[in-house]
């Protein structure tokens, strides 16, 4: 290969890299966008496409539960903060969404387990979890196996 063949391969491969970075941001970018005005189909496919050029984007699955929330899927809801939580673990605003849904399902030890954890990862939303204790006062504690 010649000189001037290298060079251009090596700049239409940056380009196409670049380009390549630009449209996952752009995905991720648009979908929020698209949650924000309430067109939830839309936001979702975008963040799903999103995550197939960034699997590991916890940000993504997090606004796929949201989005499941507000369809009232709740199994589909509770994947997604999973998944957002495992490649995240001091998501703080994953963890308070499963408190809330271990509170919604009565599950006393859960909600005890999540509310220790998220004491030592918060730092935005630690008056949510005295919203969350409270809360609690209200089940009894019961075995959860």
């Amino acid at each position: 290969m010649s000189k001037i063949t290298k060079t251009l391969s090596a700049v239409f491969t940056l380009l196409v890299l670049v380009n390549f970075s630009y449209a996952n941001e752009n995905f991720y970018d648009q979908a929020i966008k698209e949650f924000d005005k309430k067109k939830y189909d839309e936001a979702k496919f975008l963040l799903e496409r999103n995550i197939v050029f960034n699997p590991k984007d916890a940000k993504s699955y997090l606004y796929l539960a949201k989005i499941f929330k507000e369809k009232e899927n709740k199994k589909e809801e509770k994947n997604n903060l999973d998944t957002a939580l495992l490649l995240d673990p001091s998501n703080e605003d994953a963890t308070l969404r499963l408190m809330d849904i271990a509170v919604e399902n009565s599950n006393y030890s859960e909600v005890k387990e999540l509310s220790e954890k998220f004491v030592k990862i918060c730092k935005n939303l630690c008056k949510e979890n005295e919203r969350i204790l409270e809360s609690l006062k209200d089940l009894e504690p019961k075995n959860d196996s």
